[in-house]
């Protein structure tokens, strides 16, 4: 690396098997260790280009996977922390560096004599024996090159690149500003009357809310989801139910500094642009292009059939929670503040068993190790937590984890509890992904260190931590994630883990999130927090039975989102984005009682980066292969099958992106599914056939 002085704790990770030392990387060394990196990235890519030798892999390709460590490995601690917990320092570097980083890989991708070295050896890629990941792995390079503008005239490429930085700019403020409503706003409650209905977990985690945010006394509605959404659930205070939820859908959209309307409208303006110029008719055509879906139209058939089951069934729900109000001297319509609430009381009627009778049950520690014994039921993977070694953060916690053999497979953080330093949601991240080349300083191969981030209450002092049904799936899908990064078994970084396309990706998230309802899990690990006995095998069948309760309101508010993020970069100008959003949710019908589940202003899936930009409905997509997969398992009458957990191994967790994601899919199930699979997962498939057979 040049000789700028740095902090080597940026890029020399000696600590714990070759973990960061967190402890000495120093938010203020950021600037100096980017600029340092990329200048190092820049005499890599220059020599690669330079070359006088004939192109090869190794000189060519190999290069380019490898080149860029040190920048891999500042961004990978900067991204982590601009996510996980950031501040003053690293937001006012974030919208900094994210346009930076922007113009330099637009400067890479308008290097000539680089793309001439790579169009090359794709041009030639048949008659260079390549293997199929070595194929692939070419291929992503040629058309990475290609759709960032290598083959557009000079003026075409210096515009693509400033919209390229422009959008990187405004993606970190979108998230900037969600990040800061939701930091911003409280509801404090400090009268007993106004705690009705909520349990006593929910109190204490408003009350650790309202000292972590400095009261001495009272209790804290927040906008973090795990606060928010019980609260809605069990407050029987309908004015501050309203309240909440009003403030909840209004994150990016409060007007002044934290707007984030007019950095949507420009979002849209110059995705449409860059779409443009590369010669697509609409951003969307550009995104799918590279996906298993292909087209908006392939994706808009299956969003609308689906819409269309989950409306009726909404619709259905909807008619019950009326009835339930009008029997408790209720004379109000279902509004989106009510629906969780009384929701939640129709299923108690309907099941015998509340959420909050459930969540004792649920306690993150052994979550955490349902997760791990899952992993090494299908794996034969453990962890190993290492409590002595310093993270990011004092509450993340770090395992190593081993294979049959004790070999160490990867390096896990969890990072589990939410606060004002963090962005709300739950995402995996790696740190450094698996792979098997040489590397400059002469070690082969690098280990995978993957994250897990979550948004859980933190209970107070000497309090366990319990968690809903829903944030266990999101604890055991997370982890899903995190293991299709670390069991990854390839030769190349690019196409390591979770390297796939954007509707292949929660594949093995998804389906990891089935395993949490396998009853011999439940019993061994849904165990009361205060007794330590299992759960009730009447309360454990309950759940089961329940699975598919409210399906309609949940797909209607998931669908309704990915319809909006198809419209919006379906068409070439959007002037209002607020009444193109409206416009479709009038067209398909929505009910006035749902709102979408994430709303334009804080759509952080689409507008916080482009990883999701016209790719929400890949959640679904996803889910109609992970459906038919587990429906693998449950035909063999073992979920943890030896032969189908080797398949599942073998085909989707380890091979990344070095295959073609259909053929791997095909590998493992033998065929592709059709969306039935799904419907019936989600319980709409018998409505649509029992609403045919009614009409």
């Amino acid at each position: 690396m040049p000789q700028l002085q740095i902090n080597p704790a940026f890029v020399e990770w000696n600590g714990h098997e070759g973990l960061p030392r967190f402890d000495l990387v120093k938010d203020e060394g950021f600037d100096a260790a980017f600029d340092a990196a990329l200048a190092s990235h820049d005499a890599e890519i220059d020599a690669i280009a330079a070359n006088p030798e004939a192109p090869t892999m190794k000189n060519t390709i190999v290069a380019l996977e490898i080149a860029g460590d040190e920048l891999s490995r500042v961004s990978a601690l900067f991204w982590n922390k601009a996510g996980a917990h950031t501040n003053d320092v690293i937001q006012s570097l974030e919208r900094e560096i994210a346009p930076k980083m922007s113009r330099h890989y637009s400067k890479i991708a308008m290097n000539e004599a680089l793309f001439r070295r790579v169009d090359t050896l794709w041009l030639k890629r048949d008659e260079l024996g390549l293997s199929e990941e070595e194929h692939r792995v070419v291929e992503r390079h040629w058309k990475g090159f290609v759709r960032t503008g290598a083959k557009l005239p000079k003026p075409e490429q210096e515009r693509l690149a400033k919209v390229n930085e422009t959008l990187a700019g405004l993606g970190a403020r979108f998230g900037q500003n969600v990040l800061a409503d939701e930091r911003n706003w409280e509801l404090l409650l400090t009268e007993e009357d106004d705690l009705a209905g909520l349990p006593s977990f929910l109190r204490d985690a408003m009350a650790a809310a309202a000292r972590d945010r400095g009261h001495d006394a009272g209790y804290a509605v927040t906008l973090a989801r795990s606060i928010i959404e019980p609260f809605l659930t069990f407050s029987e205070r309908r004015q501050l139910r309203e309240q909440a939820f009003r403030a909840w859908i209004a994150r990016g959209a409060n007007r002044g500094e934290t707007d984030n309307l007019g950095t949507v409208k420009e979002t849209l303006a110059l995705r449409a642009e860059r779409a443009q110029l590369l010669g697509y008719d609409s951003f969307a055509a550009f995104k799918l292009d590279n996906t298993m879906a292909k087209t908006p139209e392939a994706v808009n058939k299956l969003l609308t059939a689906v819409w269309d089951k989950a409306r009726k069934r909404a619709l259905e729900e909807e008619a019950n929670l009326s009835g339930l109000i009008a029997e408790e001297g209720g004379n109000h319509e279902v509004m989106p503040w009510d629906w969780r609430h009384y929701a939640e009381k129709l299923r108690q009627r309907t099941f015998n068993f509340s959420e909050s009778e459930l969540k004792p049950y649920l306690q993150l520690e052994k979550i955490i190790e349902a997760c791990f014994d899952v992993a090494g039921r299908l794996f034969g993977v453990r962890a190993i937590e290492e409590n002595d070694v310093p993270a990011y953060h004092p509450d993340v916690r770090v395992f190593e984890i081993r294979d049959e053999n004790n070999n160490l497979k990867a390096l896990f953080l969890g990072d589990y509890f939410a606060r004002s330093s963090k962005r709300s949601g739950a995402w995996m991240s790696s740190l450094q992904s698996q792979h098997k080349l040489p590397l400059k300083n002469g070690s082969k191969g690098e280990l995978p260190i993957i994250y897990n981030v979550c948004n859980f209450a933190k209970p107070a002092a000497g309090k366990p931590a319990l968690l809903s049904l829903d944030d266990a799936r999101t604890l055991f899908h997370e982890f899903g994630h995190a293991l299709h990064g670390m069991l990854s078994d390839v030769t190349y970084p690019s196409v390591s883990g979770t390297g796939v396309s954007r509707d292949f990706v929660e594949l093995p998230s998804q389906l990891y999130e089935h395993w949490l309802t396998v009853p011999e899990i439940l019993e061994t690990y849904a165990v009361h927090f205060e007794t330590g006995e299992s759960m009730p095998k009447e309360l454990l069948d309950k759940v089961i039975a329940a699975r598919t309760f409210n399906a309609g309101f949940a797909t209607v508010e998931f669908t309704a989102s990915a319809l909006v993020d198809m419209a919006f970069h379906t068409r070439m100008a959007v002037e209002d984005p607020m009444a193109v959003q409206a416009e479709v949710l009038s067209e398909i019908g929505m009910p006035q009682s749902i709102v979408m589940r994430h709303a334009t202003p804080h759509f952080q899936h689409v507008f916080a980066g482009d990883g999701y930009s016209a790719g929400y409905y890949s959640y679904m997509w996803s889910e109609v292969l992970d459906a038919d997969a587990f429906a693998a398992f449950e035909e063999t009458g073992n979920p943890f099958d030896p032969v189908m957990a080797r398949k599942l191994k073998n085909n989707i967790y380890s091979v990344g992106g070095s295959i073609d994601p259909e053929a791997a899919y095909k590998a493992f199930r033998g065929k592709l599914p059709d969306p039935e699979a799904m419907l019936r997962k989600k319980g709409l498939a018998m409505v649509e056939e029992l609403s045919g057979s009614d009409a």
